[in-house]
């Protein structure tokens, strides 16, 4: 595991020492963060990452994961569902058993904490049972929360409203609520093995292992097996772009606990892609940090063709890798691309396939896309600012300013 002095090295060593000096301020403080899952999607990889550099600081924080069986997650996947905008209907039994289960875990989870900081909604209703206690709270969403369905939205406010602050991931996400709401855009880790560098020897293994064509032009997805993610549109595209040059898809990723609907997504996207040796259907173990590192470096253009996105934190490991990037603009994915100069913003499937088409033929304006991305993330989205933002959040639920912006 990295240390917090190991980033000096990319961030400058002033950046580490004002961690530090803010760190300080917290002593003393017990910070507790809460969520539904160790591994899988880009929650838990942030609090992975971010947990032990915080204890580093000298910071007593923990992570905890609530304790939940299949029927509550595919509860929370319909609220999930239903914040992206989409159609879903949730009746009075299982919004009860969605509480119960939050009731549960009360005893279980909660500890003498001097701040909570619940992540997304499914263990929102954690603060209903303990907020007379003297605790900070504060509740953090990572979904794309623009256009939620309105009955959903009103369920969860209900709750929201009672939190000190609300911290979303981008301006689109912010909501007429009670308590504050504070910008914090997510981050990735340049020295994890999913962002570190790779020695070719590494990439070449890795396309060895799966029987890729390094010479053959590669199109890459790393998502979640989400039909949000639409990696059946992401197929079609291929298709397309197919047509005109002979190249390659990899649609790589795996799934989170708390999402039951992981494998039938990727059962269509197999069977969509069966009659095709060049499409690469990889369903990866949460761990593949070393091979999805080596696709991403191994690829010739990389897509984020998201329906719907919280932040997405596929298109900054791209970006850091200094590929050029081809996503939808939806989310907080223009704030990480600005089109045309740090990577391309596209709105349809055949959208996406004219832009991998020009990028396959234009390599030196591909090139300048990835240089100019690298930038982009290295003065934002790094592991470090995003700990800053997070420790300047904590010191300001003991400050009575009204401070609304920390991204």
């Amino acid at each position: 595991m990295k240390l917090i002095k190991d980033y000096s090295q990319i961030v400058g060593k002033e950046i580490i020492d004002e961690l530090y000096l803010v760190a300080d301020k917290l002593k003393g403080k017990k910070i507790q963060n809460i969520n539904s899952t160790l591994s899988g999607g880009g929650v838990a990889e942030i609090l992975s990452r971010m947990i032990p550099l915080m204890k580093d600081l000298g910071l007593d924080v923990g992570w905890d994961v609530l304790d939940a069986d299949n029927k509550f997650f595919e509860i929370t996947k319909k609220i999930h569902n239903a914040l992206h905008g989409l159609g879903v209907d949730i009746n009075e039994e299982e919004y009860d058993y969605f509480l119960q289960v939050n009731k549960a875990n009360k005893d279980k989870i909660l500890d003498q904490s001097d701040i909570v900081y619940i992540h997304d909604p499914q263990p929102i209703a954690l603060i209903d049972q303990d907020r007379d206690q003297g605790k900070k709270w504060l509740w953090r969403c990572h979904v794309d929360f623009s256009k939620p369905k309105e009955n959903v939205w009103e369920f969860l406010k209900a709750f929201i409203k009672k939190y000190q602050a609300a911290v979303f991931s981008a301006p689109a996400f912010a909501r007429f609520l009670d308590c504050r709401q504070i910008l914090i855009s997510p981050s990735i880790d340049p020295l994890s093995d999913k962002n570190r560098n790779l020695e070719k020897r590494e990439i070449d293994f890795v396309l060895e292992k799966y029987g890729i064509d390094p010479d053959k032009p590669i199109i890459t997805q790393i998502s979640r097996f989400d039909h949000l993610k639409d990696p059946l549109g992401v197929i079609e595209s291929y298709r397309l772009v197919k047509k005109y040059i002979d190249c390659q898809l990899i649609l790589a990723g795996g799934g989170a606990s708390d999402d039951p609907q992981t494998a039938e997504v990727l059962k269509e996207a197999e069977n969509l892609a069966s009659a095709d040796k060049d499409i690469f259907v990889l369903h990866l173990p949460s761990q593949s940090n070393l091979e999805i590192n080596a696709l991403q470096r191994a690829s010739t253009v990389i897509l984020q063709k998201s329906l719907k996105e919280g932040f997405g934190l596929t298109v900054c490991e791209a970006l850091w890798k200094q590929k050029p990037v081809i996503a939808s603009a939806v989310g907080g994915i223009p704030l990480q691309i600005a089109h045309k100069y740090s990577g391309i913003l596209t709105y349809t499937t055949e959208g996406t396939a004219y832009w991998i088409k020009q990028l396959i033929q234009e390599p030196e304006y591909a090139k300048r896309l990835g240089d100019h991305g690298k930038k982009h993330v290295a003065n934002n989205f790094l592991i470090t600012r995003q700990i800053q933002d997070y420790l300047l959040l904590f010191l300001s639920l003991y400050n009575k300013s009204d401070i609304v912006d920390l991204g």
